[in-house]
């Protein structure tokens, strides 16, 4: 039997709607709230935050490599890792989905969990776990070991055996809870939230008062309602209201408390985004200062301080818990290629190569991988400043 089997067991599960795996209390807001993990991933900005990083992570390219050489490497096709990083890490997932579950984890509860199936020594596929069923354990000499429980039944797995990927830690050992520390903001924007549905469920703020001389019978106060509604309803809204016999219609404009309601959602999408590291225009908060030069240096931004540092953090984990040590030594590491990211318009883009081009830094060959074209014959040659091939060959023949 192996190690995997052993370890989930051989019984049909049924899997639970994703709502219900993040249920777990996370705490209580001074705003009177009880935030869940579930309550917490209800809120849009929370929900776009994390999409808008997982995304980003998991759309670009992730492969392994080999150094040959000094100065060179190579794509490892050939090592079974790189297929399980790049195309399909497990039975039901691809590589995006496989990233993207990852990110919401480690992003909104600081841990992610995978099993590493093995058969004589190497990797097979990456088992991921749901993340409120398993707990870190540490013994004095700094040693961990995974208490995972499946189907009621908790096993233990060593810490070799287990991918663990963490966010910004206090303890080093297990990853410090987004959700947690940002509870006081979400619990605010749940309890705004709460409260506006709450007020236009009730309908508790009219459009206007309709006043008349005299008291209205109950009858009279019923017709009257009733045409009220068939003259201002349906095609007929927005059209002038006639009135007769003294009567008068009192419209009712926003008043400064339902502005400031909206301004404090604003500041709440600002401050959620604050925790997650995630500028709100990347989000669909549209910042009314921005122009396009300045909206395309705020992606760019994006890339460079929210991604990157995800991107980073991922690949010195798959580096260090996905790969042996011989394997290291060989040459073998893992990349993320962002410069898809980083393109921006034809035109900056060409202008760039033809700057790293004339500075040597880059041969054509090199321009072409990085626009995902092929190689020419010829192409590897850098640049040569006009005339100095001529001149070597005049110093040549003297």
């Amino acid at each position: 039997m192996s190690i995997a089997r052993a370890i989930f067991g051989q019984k049909t599960r049924e899997i639970s709607n994703s709502a219900d795996v993040f249920s777990g209390f996370v705490g209580r807001s001074a705003s009177g709230v009880n935030v869940t993990v579930d309550k917490a991933l209800a809120v849009t900005t929370v929900f776009s935050c994390l999409r808008v990083i997982a995304e980003g992570v998991s759309q670009v390219p992730l492969k392994l490599y080999k150094t040959v050489g000094e100065d060179a490497h190579e794509v490892a096709k050939e090592h079974p890792l790189y297929k399980i990083i790049s195309r399909k890490p497990n039975t039901w997932q691809t590589s995006f989905e496989f990233r993207e579950n990852m990110i919401f984890q480690a992003g909104l509860l600081g841990n992610f969990y995978a099993f590493k199936n093995r058969s004589r020594g190497k990797i097979l596929s990456l088992l991921p776990f749901e993340p409120n069923t398993v707990n870190v354990e540490v013994d004095q000499k700094r040693n961990l070991q995974y208490k995972v429980t499946i189907d009621g039944e908790q096993k233990t797995i060593p810490a070799d055996m287990m991918w663990h990927v963490k966010g910004p830690s206090w303890s080093t050992y297990i990853g410090m809870e987004a959700v947690k520390y940002a509870r006081e903001a979400i619990g605010l924007a749940i309890n705004i939230e709460e409260s506006q549905n709450k007020l236009h469920a009730s309908g508790v703020q009219t459009s206007g008062i309709y006043s008349v001389d005299g008291a209205l019978n109950q009858k009279q106060a019923t017709d009257l309602m009733q045409w009220i509604e068939t003259r201002i309803g349906g095609s007929n809204r927005h059209k002038p209201l006639v009135v007769d016999r003294g009567a008068k219609f009192t419209p009712i404009s926003m008043s400064g408390a339902d502005a400031q309601t909206i301004e404090n959602r604003r500041f709440q999408i600002e401050e959620i985004c604050r925790a997650f590291r995630v500028m709100p225009i990347m989000i669909g908060q549209a910042d009314k200062a921005a122009t396009y030069a300045s909206a395309e240096q705020m992606f760019l931004a994006h890339v460079t301080y929210t991604l990157t540092p995800w991107v980073s953090r991922l690949e010195q984990s798959i580096d260090c818990n996905l790969l042996t040590e011989d394997e290291i030594s060989q040459g073998y590491y893992s990349k993320f290629n962002l410069s898809g990211l980083m393109r921006g318009a034809a035109k900056d883009r060409a202008e760039f190569y033809d700057k790293m081009y004339r500075m040597k830094v880059l041969n054509p060959n090199e321009i072409r991988a990085l626009e995902e074209m092929n190689k020419y014959d010829g192409g590897d040659e850098y640049y040569i400043e006009p005339g100095s091939q001529l001149l070597n060959d005049n110093k040549t023949s003297e």
